[in-house]
């Protein structure tokens, strides 16, 4: 009788590792809630191209009137409320680069080109950096896990990791300069750094272990349209200030708004998700229950998470709906589901208690790391 080589018993140990992984997967879904979102919401799929370029258009008139109006106006008063209004505006004209990722080609023709020239680029951040990104985060097998760029274990981290996480981001608009004004043309001609370049400072991205691939075929040309604009854009900006065509003053306070924006974004990341996996694949409903809703009445959610992020955990469950579709999608769904479903564990009320909740869990997840002492 012939004995099983060491080969082929490592082949079934892996195909019983896969075997179980499918079943513990398969076991953690609420088949019920999928099927239903699904059945209820097929209509709601269709984008309406009046209400993004409406709602686009708008938010960057509001955004960069008020900005000027900062920039201009001599009382402090109006313009520190002249500028809290352009960073929400523009904040809001900032988030449609998530939708970005999601529409279907044709469907919003000039959509991405009018964003991108004027948002993406005045920001210096282009759609490149989060086109390829973010599908990657709704992955099936990705969310949560090492290979997904927009995870981190926030709730399994040390406690100084949340503040850090949202003060870091103040620093956002100094980090586009260099890398559009300085690093972008010297990797162009130095190959090494051009890797590093489009590996590390190439992506809208929160895991530090990740590391984006050269882009390839049409939408290498895109990347490198968007690259080259925003290079120009940077350097531009910095000589126009260096020889006193941009007063210093002005330049500062549309950089301030600009990391106003980015600290607002960085803040709503911080409760997009409750941050609690370990770096394991997730089930479907396993993903909607580590995700967000803050749904109405409350109103400052459309302040700080506008443009659909609201309901965020509902979004990876749909992920094709689009954000003027989601607060109907999420009333359907409401009146289809029975009170004790799945589906209102992802329901929260508001903005703070997500962020005391995920103090208290890192916090405790480091008490807990800490070795006990008996006498």
């Amino acid at each position: 009788m012939n004995a099983t080589s060491p080969q082929a018993k490592d082949a079934n140990m892996l195909k019983d590792a896969v075997v179980a992984k499918a079943a513990k997967i398969a076991a953690f879904d609420d088949n019920e809630l999928i099927r239903t979102a699904a059945n209820v919401t097929r209509d709601l799929n269709v984008v309406r191209p009046a209400i993004y370029w409406t709602d686009l258009l708008t938010s960057a008139l509001i955004g960069y009137g008020a900005m000027v109006a900062a920039i201009m106006v001599d009382s402090i008063g109006l313009a520190i409320l002249a500028g809290i209004i352009s960073v929400l505006a523009l904040y809001r004209a900032g988030s449609f680069i998530h939708e970005l990722t999601h529409i279907r080609r044709g469907s919003l023709p000039g959509f991405r080109f009018v964003w991108n020239a004027l948002i993406g680029i005045p920001l210096l951040l282009p759609s490149f950096m989060y086109e390829g990104i973010h599908n990657l985060h709704h992955a099936r097998t990705r969310y949560g896990t090492v290979e997904d760029p927009e995870y981190l274990p926030l709730a399994l981290m040390k406690p100084y990791t949340v503040p850090l996480f949202v003060l870091v981001s103040a620093l956002a608009p100094v980090g586009l300069f260099i890398r559009y004004a300085l690093l972008a043309p010297l990797s162009a001609v130095i190959p090494p750094l051009r890797r590093v370049v489009v590996e590390r400072y190439s992506g809208l991205i929160i895991n530090p272990e990740f590391r984006r691939r050269a882009p390839e075929a049409e939408f290498k040309k895109i990347w490198y349209a968007q690259e080259i604009a925003a290079t120009v854009w940077a350097i531009g900006l910095l000589m126009a200030v260096a020889v006193g065509f941009l007063p210093m003053r002005a330049f500062l306070i549309a950089v301030a708004i600009a990391a106003g924006a980015v600290v607002l974004n960085q803040i709503r990341t911080l409760v997009a998700h409750l941050w609690e996996n370990d770096g394991d694949v997730m089930s479907v409903t396993e993903q909607y229950l580590d995700s967000v809703n803050v749904p109405p009445p409350g109103f400052l959610p459309a302040l700080w998470a506008p443009v659909g992020l609201r309901y965020h955990a509902l979004h990876h469950l749909l992920p094709g709906v689009p954000y003027h579709g989601l607060g109907e999608a999420h009333r359907r769904i409401t009146q289809a589901l029975p009170k004790d479903s799945t589906y209102y564990r992802a329901n929260h009320t508001g903005l703070w208690g997500l962020v005391a909740g995920l103090v208290r869990g890192s916090s405790g997840h480091a008490a807990s790391a800490q070795p006990s002492i008996t006498g």
